[in-house]
Formats: structure tokens, sequence, C-alpha cells
């Protein structure tokens, strides 16, 4: 029997023992139950960690404010470990041992498609908070990270702009997985749209955990003696410290060839020496260095709880894209929970329909009345000498998540909301 069918019988028999208790059971105690599915090893655990800790600090701040539905949220932390089986079978015990009522988790899409068919079963929710390559639509998941159109095409236009640089041949370069290759497959048909030829196209991908980026960067440097050239990396997890190291030892200034990163943000770059890296890019829908009232007030409630909690890292504090998504998304499901005045999925489901919250990017972020994204401005930052990112590009205001990217072939008949079972 396969996955599916084995999941569709756990289902069945969780309906008859358990009589899909599990939202009930979380209001029926004191508390409120709040799954926390990060890798806090592995090769992704440098980015996924601090993403666990913002979800806690979320936590504690509202229950702080008396909780939601008059209970206190109990976070339930688990290590999923950089294992992608392992998140299913992590997501599973979430669902039905912890009974926890909402899950905030992932980063890879790898992750989030093992998820998937779990909570999709088992009727659970998740809220996934980083950049991903679309061509998803859930019932069971709310996307508060950006699909393609609101980070990757308006990162190239920018690059192939005067402003940008005016690239005509790009290096593809990801970890071999299902978001970098979804996205290049995106990209090279859009490229393509504007006359961009195959021979000035060159995609590359690497392991993860990958470190040496030697023989790599060089062949970046020779393919971009044929035209003004960009990078657009979709390189995931600790990998790129490497990358970024072997940049510099190569020289490879941002002047001669710039990088856009769409998974590189201020944690990232910690442990890198970005002063070769000055002008380098990243796309994102937030950066620490933004200034408005809700980043000011957003940035000193991490920095106290960093300290507070002697978190690694705190003497620096740093806040990122994922961290902002993963804050926003917690924050709108507990408006979403006292609109329900429940915690059922189905119905918490209904009311986070057209939910906003005023985010730390200074936007008034929207989540989309049918398509569980959330409508997000985008910002194209230069990496600075200690780390930080001068935004140098941006959208006059939030655009509209197209989950399905209109630029593979079909996608057109595709419908803009999930399917409801």
């Amino acid at each position: 029997m396969n996955r599916r069918g084995n999941l569709k019988l756990l289902t069945a028999s969780l309906a008859l023992g358990l009589g899909m208790a599990s939202t009930a059971f979380a209001q029926s105690k004191d508390t409120i139950k709040v799954g926390i599915l990060h890798s806090l090893s592995g090769t992704m655990a440098i980015s996924e960690t601090v993403l666990k800790d913002t979800v806690l600090m979320a936590i504690d701040e509202i229950n702080a404010k008396g909780g939601v539905l008059g209970k206190k949220l109990e976070p339930v932390v688990v290590d999923p470990a950089s294992n992608w089986p392992l998140f299913a079978e992590k997501t599973k015990q979430l669902l039905t041992q912890d009974k926890v009522a909402v899950i905030f988790g992932c980063w890879t899409s790898v992750s989030r498609k093992s998820v998937l068919p779990v909570v999709e079963e088992l009727n659970g929710l998740l809220f996934y908070p980083v950049q991903y390559e679309g061509e998803e639509l859930s019932k069971n998941v709310f996307y508060t990270g950006a699909a393609p159109n609101q980070q990757a095409i308006p990162a190239v236009d920018y690059l192939m702009s005067k402003d940008g640089g005016a690239a005509k041949r790009w290096v593809l370069l990801g970890t071999d997985y299902v978001y970098p290759r979804t996205t290049n497959k995106i990209l090279r048909a859009y490229l393509k749209s504007k006359g961009v030829k195959d021979t000035d196209i060159d995609e590359k991908y690497t392991p993860f955990g990958h470190s040496d980026y030697q023989t790599i960067v060089a062949d970046i440097k020779k393919f971009s003696a044929g035209g003004k050239t960009a990078v657009v990396s979709t390189i995931n997890g600790d990998s790129n410290v490497p990358f970024y190291k072997e940049l510099g030892n190569a020289g490879l200034k941002a002047k001669d060839v710039p990088v856009v990163a769409f998974s590189v943000g201020e944690e990232e770059l910690r442990g890198v020496d970005t002063k070769p890296l000055v002008g380098h890019l990243a796309a994102w829908n937030y950066f620490m260095s933004i200034k408005n009232p809700s980043n000011d007030e957003f940035t000193k409630k991490w920095a106290a709880y960093a300290k507070a909690k002697k978190l690694p890292g705190a003497d620096k504090p740093l806040t990122n894209d994922p961290m902002e998504a993963t804050y926003i998304g917690v924050n709108m499901w507990k408006q979403a929970v006292e609109k329900a005045k429940t915690t059922d999925v189905d119905k918490v489901i209904a009311a986070m329909a057209g939910q906003t919250f005023k985010a730390p990017s200074g936007i008034v972020s929207k989540m989309d009345e049918k398509n569980h994204h959330l409508h997000k401005s985008v910002f194209i930052g230069e990496v600075k000498g200690d780390g930080q990112f001068n935004v140098v590009w941006k959208t006059p205001g939030p655009v509209k998540a197209k989950p399905w990217s209109p630029f593979i072939e079909g996608n057109d008949k595709k419908p803009d909301e999930p399917a409801r079972k």
C-alpha cells in the first residue's frame, strides 16, 4: 500500500478512535497547544533556529496580554533535524499525540512537501514563513513568505534595468531540490520571454551542505567574460557561508558580477566577512535596516527577548525576512482564532481570509481573501560592510501573490484558491 493510502487509513482510525477531537482537546484544557516545527540541527539550523525563537517570542507576548480566548498558548517544540521524512513524522506526532491547534514551521520546500499530505489528511493547519517556488495551494497551509512574483521576478527585472547593471547573461545557481529547480524553471522561461538565449543562461546545482565552491566561482568568472553577467543564487542553509567566502577569495566584486540571493539575509551573513561582498544583493520583503515605527518596535522587542533568553548572538541581535513572516503568521492566526471564537481548523481557515497586520516592513500586510498568500512589498538590498542591507529598490506598495506562475504552461487555467475538501 502506498504512503498516501496508509495516511488515509490512519485518518479513518483517528476519526473513529479519537472522534477528530484534536482541536476540541486543544481547547478543553487550560492551554492551547501550538506546534513549532523547525530544524534545530543539521544543515538548515543556521536559518531555522531563529524562527523557533521568533514563534516563542510572539507566544510570550500574546500570553502576557491574556492569551487567546482566555487561555495561554503552550508551545510544543520539535526538531526535525534537516531530515525531510522526519518533518512528516514530527507533524503526525504534533497533530495526533500533542494535539496542537496549529503548526508554525518548515523552511525548505522539500520539508513543506513532506508535511503537506499529513496536514491535509489530518486536517491540520500549517503556517509556512519562507519565500518559495509557488506551484502549490492547499486549504491547510497559509504561505506568509513570498511567491516568485513577489521576489524572483522583481529581482531579475532590477538586474536587467540600467540601475541594476543591465545584465545580459545569467548564472542560476542553487541547492539541488524543488525550490531552486522550480524557481529557475520559472526564471528561465521569463528570461526567454525577454529575449535571453539559452546559451546566455548557465544553470548549476550543488547538494545540501556543499562547502567547496572554488570550481563553481571560477566557472562563473569565466562565463562572465562573455558579457555583462548576474548570478541568481538559490543556495540554502549553511552552504551560503563557503560560497560567499569563495566569492571574496576570488575577488568577484558586485560591480563586475552582482549576485542576488533569495535565501540569504542578515542571519546567514552573521558568520561571513562581508567587506568583500559589499554591493551584492538580496531580494526580500523585509530588511532589518528598514526605518519605520513598526520595525523600530519589532527590532527592539527582538533585542530585548534575545538578551533575556541569552540566545546565541544576543550581543548582536538580528532580524530578517522569515522572522517577520513568522511573526505576522502567529499574530494573524491569533486574530483569526479570536474572530472564529474557536481553534477549530475549518473555522480558523475561514476567519483568516482578509486578516491584516501592521508589518515591520512598514505596510499593512493582508492575507488574500482567497489564495492563502500574503500581499507583500518587495525590496532589493545591497550588502553593507556591517552585514546589513541598504535598500536600493522597492515596489510602490504591496504586491498580490501569484501562486501559479504565468511563465509555466497551463497555469492560466488553475484556480486562485485552494480546493475545499
